[in-house]
């Protein structure tokens, strides 16, 4: 796997994660577990591949092989 994703692009999906974590705490009944949807977008800024970025061709990383 070649990393596609940056650091700019890392530091934003982990906001983006968390603040949709935080979902789980803040609403009430089933609705709430949706939050875990949070845990992709982190987990692809910790690996820095993102399979939706190669199915696009698209790479904000700047490192070359």
């Amino acid at each position: 796997m070649q990393q596609n994703v940056g650091s700019m692009d890392k530091v934003v999906r982990v906001i983006i994660g968390l603040a949709l974590l935080s979902l789980v705490f803040v609403l009430k009944g089933s609705i709430r577990w949706l939050g875990l949807i949070g845990l992709v977008p982190i987990f692809t800024a910790f690996v820095g591949w993102c399979p939706a970025y190669s199915l696009f061709g698209i790479n904000s990383s700047t490192k070359k092989d």
